[in-house]
């Protein structure tokens, strides 16, 4: 049968109904030097879809430096990998699933946590702990509190089956998020150095070997389709391009493939994600420098007449695509059998360069394999400066009338830990497994998740061990994308820091709108850029991550939301440090310097309901000094408590590590400062931590060494937190407000 198989008056129609734009389509014809096929276009305009391509994004990403004395394997594989020593490595990588979950949220979640966990052990990593970051519209309406619920259940519920420990993450809560709610699952996988795994084809005649679940129509188009469009229509319409997940296939598919890497029994593998088949085996090929063909009638269904287009696009999920010998066949054979998988030979490595498909003896496409993953336009969108930047940057903050009374003071506090964006995310942290594997140090709800490194299974242990956060303040990124996004990576590396751990490398979930509107691009480049001098100033690489570009509805985007995932290394994981107070008669000590800076503030939002003003100012070179001393005083031990300030300033900060600890607090803050500056300035680069008082001098003169203002502010002791006088409060009221708001929220209480 002829190739062909639309006419050159149906095909272009076709095209632009499957996303590709005109002159897209034209270059398909240039390529193939013919009408493409139905199942070509479907590959096609996938592969070149944004979320594919990165055809928007890629010339800006290469402002991120991607190398330095940790990585292993930096961007362009499935996940980045770094050393942390003594023959280890952690592989990580964080995702976007955010337009699925804005359809369905449980599935959603759930499948964004499987295919993040797929990126992992592809690398031949164990996976050993996954974080979630989260941003959802304001609980008060019952869609955000279903979609979060549903969210946090798929989350939940995929993860626990898995048995990865959910270890940590954010949720933010904000009106510009309400249409398009973002879901960014991170996952973090162990394993020796010598055992990375790359998703390259090699070897003509070699086997190509399908394993796990059957093929079918849910998904098609998925992940990437929705990825690349607003939501300016129903959402519940598109529910059949979301994916289902089956979390027990995915643990067989983790044992089953680790064992066969183990056994070297694979030449390549790979998982497929977005765009499903032809995005794993166009890959792979291209990476190879081969070719390959693939007969569609080979492939397990799960559905009646399917065609070959939906078997290549299908994003049905808990499937892996690997390179296999013929001498080894039988035994991968064996093993997926002894795991109860499925292990089929759907075609062979090729010398051709090609990417053939058929459908038994009919071929139904065939072209080049690096122009499915390679050759997708690239793009270099207009960028324009916002109008509103002006407004919101000129307004000033401390203009405003401010509560000055104690009384006054007393009730802001409470209302601002109560803030869905502060108080406690103990509800949700409470429904997943943190603790599973062992290795979980320490649990969610501090600065930073602590694992430890080794496999006790094995007896293969180890003194060293690794601390991960996720961050970023979308309000900040709103204001000022470009310092914005440099305060979700100070963020990160001070969570981190605090645990005592050394930043080592970052993955990113780069959240936007429609990158077509020169607005909106305009965000996305100042916030790489911001990212990529703040990772630079630290020399800390960017190994892996995601850009989720059009999420908009009706025309209205989200605020910039370039997460931050990081990842540090701790030499001595026993040495570790946790934010609670320790003891009565402890010293309590500011690093840093608090300045008068309310733009952005969580304070800001909750008293006086807006979102205005300059974000805090940040200086590189004091986070990164205030970085070398927190890990060097920590691993002097002298350390007993660290906690980073961030949204809700110093008053906040306090008050979780009373609450933290049981024990209270008495303060004296800055008096120059106006009350609500004291309290609720957001300024940077500034942690509380704690000493015995007979080692308060060497932590001064320590600090000195790093230029970092060092000042004791106060004693830990007592069942209330005392703030100057200006607040007042017990630890039974601050409890009350902190960690009960977020249930009576999901349950529709005031």
């Amino acid at each position: 049968m002829p190739i062909a198989d639309l006419s050159p008056e149906l095909a272009p129609q076709l095209a632009l109904e499957l996303g590709l734009k005109t002159d897209e389509y034209e270059k398909v014809v240039d390529i193939l030097g013919r009408t493409p096929t139905i199942t070509e276009l479907y590959m096609y305009s996938l592969m070149w879809s944004e979320h594919c391509s990165y055809k928007h994004s890629r010339k800006t990403l290469r402002m991120f430096p991607t190398d330095g004395p940790h990585v292993l394997q930096g961007p362009g594989e499935n996940a980045g990998v770094i050393r942390v020593g003594d023959g280890w490595a952690i592989a990580f990588k964080m995702e976007s699933h955010n337009h699925p979950s804005a359809i369905e949220p449980y599935q959603g979640a759930a499948t964004g946590v499987g295919g993040i966990i797929r990126d992992i052990f592809t690398m031949g990593a164990r996976p050993i702990a996954s974080l979630d970051s989260l941003r959802f519209g304001t609980l008060d309406k019952p869609r955000q509190r279903y979609l979060f619920e549903g969210a946090v259940a798929g989350i939940g519920g995929y993860g626990n089956c898995l048995g990865v420990p959910t270890v940590g993450g954010e949720v933010y809560f904000e009106e510009a998020y309400e249409g398009n709610c973002l879901i960014n699952a991170m996952a973090i996988g162990l394993m020796r150095e010598d055992d990375l795994t790359r998703a390259v084809a090699a070897g003509p005649g070699n086997l190509v070997v399908l394993i796990g679940s059957t093929t079918g129509r849910d998904g098609i188009g998925g992940a990437s389709t929705l990825a690349s469009q607003e939501f300016d229509e129903k959402a519940e319409d598109k529910r059949p391009s979301v994916q289902v997940g089956d979390p027990f296939e995915e643990k067989l598919l983790i044992e089953a493939c680790l064992e066969l890497l183990e056994k070297d029994l694979l030449v390549a593998l790979g998982d497929l994600g977005a765009a499903g088949l032809t995005s794993s085996a166009s890959e792979m090929a291209s990476r190879g420098g081969v070719g390959l063909d693939i007969d569609v009638s080979t492939i397990p269904a799960r559905e009646e007449a399917m065609k070959p287009f939906e078997y290549m696009v299908s994003e049905s999920q808990e499937r892996m695509l690997a390179v296999v010998t013929p001498d080894d066949l039988d035994q991968v054979h064996e093993v997926c059998e002894r795991w109860g998988l499925r292990s089929t030979v759907i075609g062979e490595v090729t010398d051709t360069g090609r990417f053939v498909v058929r459908e038994g003896d009919d071929v139904v496409a065939d072209m080049p394999a690096a122009t499915l993953a390679h050759d997708a336009p690239i793009y270099d969108p207009a960028r324009e400066r916002p109008a509103y930047l002006d407004d919101v940057q000129a307004f000033d903050p401390m203009s405003l009338d401010h509560p000055v009374s104690p009384a006054e003071l007393n009730d802001v506090l409470l209302r601002v830990l109560a803030s869905p964006n502060i108080c406690s995310r103990s509800w949700i942290w409470e429904q997943y497994d943190h603790q599973v594997m062992v290795n979980t140090v320490v649990r969610p709800g501090s600065d930073a998740a602590v694992l430890r490194i080794g496999d006790t299974g094995r007896g293969e242990t180890t003194d060293r061990g690794i601390a991960a956060s996720t961050d970023c303040n979308g309000r900040y990124c709103y204001l000022d994308p470009y310092t914005g996004a440099q305060i979700a990576f100070a963020e990160a590396a001070r969570n981190v820091a605090c645990t005592g751990a050394r930043p080592a490398a970052i993955t990113d979930c780069l959240n936007f709108g429609n990158p077509e509107k020169p607005e909106v691009f305009w965000t996305f480049h100042e916030s790489v850029r911001g990212l990529a001098d703040a990772c630079t100033a630290f020399g800390v690489p960017v190994i892996s991550g995601n850009v989720s570009f059009y999420n908009e509805s009706f025309g209205q985007p989200i605020y910039p939301t370039p997460t931050v995932g990081l990842v540090g290394v701790l030499e001595d994981v026993s040495a570790h440090c946790t934010m609670d107070f320790k003891h009565e008669g402890d010293a309590i000590v500011m690093l840093g310097r608090t300045r008068p800076e309310l733009g952005g503030s969580e304070y800001l939002k909750v008293v006086h309901d807006m979102v205005a003003g300059r974000p805090p100012r940040i200086d590189l070179v004091d986070e990164r000094l205030l970085n070398e001393f927190l890990v060097t005083a920590i691993g002097t031990g002298i350390v007993l408590s660290a906690h980073d300030c961030s949204e809700g300033g110093a008053a906040v900060a306090l008050a979780e590590c009373c609450l933290a600890g049981g024990l209270g607090a008495t303060v004296d803050l800055d008096p120059a400062l106006p009350p609500v500056a004291a309290l609720f300035s957001e300024s940077q680069a500034r942690v509380v931590l704690t000493v015995d008082p007979d080692h308060f001098d060497a932590l001064k003169t320590l600090a000195a060494t790093h230029a970092t203002p060092c000042v004791r502010i106060g004693t830990v002791g007592g069942d209330r937190l005392t703030i100057n006088g200006l607040a007042d409060l017990s630890l039974g009221d601050l409890r009350e407000a902190y960690e009960t708001t977020l249930e009576r929220l999901v349950h529709g209480e005031a």
